[in-house]
């Protein structure tokens, strides 16, 4: 990727950042954050990649459709850019598996095996 393109992903993100977390009322895009923005060689299509709570990615992606037309305004009005890319939304794999990586990362540093090796079983808590 050129500077270029490097410089007008990273402008994009930051403004889908605040456009998101600030100017959109739809109450599921509340816990959406802009992780990564990838734009295609001829600056035609931008995806978006976006990190949620896994049971809130499918009304996240769709709220994101719908304010498409409301965000691709703003960042007409906000950014220099002779053509603002047609935006792609996609969830973050990476970014909502962080939260189980660094659950089993710690019971590793623990020592605890997985709840199913330790006989197939959990033990009911009284």
């Amino acid at each position: 990727m050129d500077h270029r393109t490097e410089r007008i992903s990273e402008a994009i993100r930051e403004e889908l950042t605040e456009l998101i977390g600030y100017e959109m009322s739809d109450p599921r895009v509340l816990n959406v954050a802009v992780t990564a923005v990838y734009i295609s060689p001829d600056k035609r299509k931008a995806v978006v990649r976006i990190a949620v709570h896994e049971g809130e990615v499918g009304p996240a992606l769709e709220a994101l459709e719908h304010g498409k037309s409301f965000l691709k305004r703003q960042l007409g009005e906000r950014l220099e850019i002779f053509r603002i890319p047609e935006l792609y939304f996609e969830a973050d794999q990476t970014a909502m598996l962080s939260g189980r990586l660094d659950h089993i990362m710690k019971r590793i540093r623990k020592g605890r095996p997985r709840d199913v090796a330790s006989g197939g079983e959990k033990k009911a808590v009284e």
